[in-house]
């Protein structure tokens, strides 16, 4: 039945490039959310009245989240071209996409951290401070914890953006079901092996969101 509605679809190769697109989704899902927070952090940090504030590095930090949040993904791969065969060898294959989906993804991220952090009711932070808690005490016990829910939903969708930025990588050689939808769907005509790849990426997506709004549900105390 299925070799019927779809004859070109090869599935080995179905099922390595589908393991390519989680590769590559899960290792830049992980790193982004390390790096997210942490530059999402140091933007609020160092904001007008917050514990670090200093304006020069909020300044530099915001600049440099705005700039690479607004580069389009595309653009962004073949720009860090040179980089990515400095630090991976190659521009080919599911590694070669991680430097530009973590760089691209992380900024995107931060924004969300920082937006999450400053919703968090500031009679909590002044108690914690006026308390003498140290600045980890507050980030770890005060900051993370109460923003968390808002922290996984924005985890969650900048994951499906991820995804998507997979399919993107794929089109430049860097594999998953983005580079088989292209290479063995559009250019050879074999609309099957297109709408199946493109089948997966939504179940992937479907997944990703369902996993997000059980966790978010979860750890919401509201």
């Amino acid at each position: 039945m299925l070799e019927t509605l779809l004859p070109n679809v090869k599935w080995p190769k179905m099922w390595e490039a589908t393991v390519e697109t989680l590769y590559m989704t899960g290792i830049s899902v992980f790193a982004t959310f390390i790096i997210g927070i942490v530059l999402g952090l140091l933007l609020f940090l160092t904001a007008k009245g917050n514990i670090w504030e200093n304006k020069t590095i909020n300044s530099i930090v915001a600049a440099l989240v705005n700039i690479f949040r607004s580069i389009p993904f595309i653009i962004l791969i073949i720009l860090l071209i040179p980089f990515t065969k400095f630090l991976i060898g190659t521009m080919l294959g599911a590694n070669a996409a991680l430097p530009a989906l973590i760089i691209g993804a992380a900024p995107f991220y931060a924004r969300m951290v920082e937006i999450a952090l400053r919703e968090i009711d500031k009679g909590v932070l002044e108690a914690a401070r006026a308390m003498g808690a140290k600045t980890s005490t507050i980030i770890f016990k005060v900051l993370l914890p109460e923003s968390m829910p808002a922290l996984i939903s924005g985890i969650t969708v900048t994951a499906i953006a991820l995804v998507g930025y997979t399919a993107m990588a794929g089109v430049v050689g860097a594999g998953g079901l983005g580079n088989l939808a292209y290479l063995e769907g559009f250019q050879r005509n074999h609309n099957d092996v297109t709408i199946f790849s493109t089948i997966l990426i939504l179940v992937i997506v479907f997944i990703i969101q369902f996993i997000g709004d059980v966790v978010t549900s979860k750890i919401d105390k509201r």
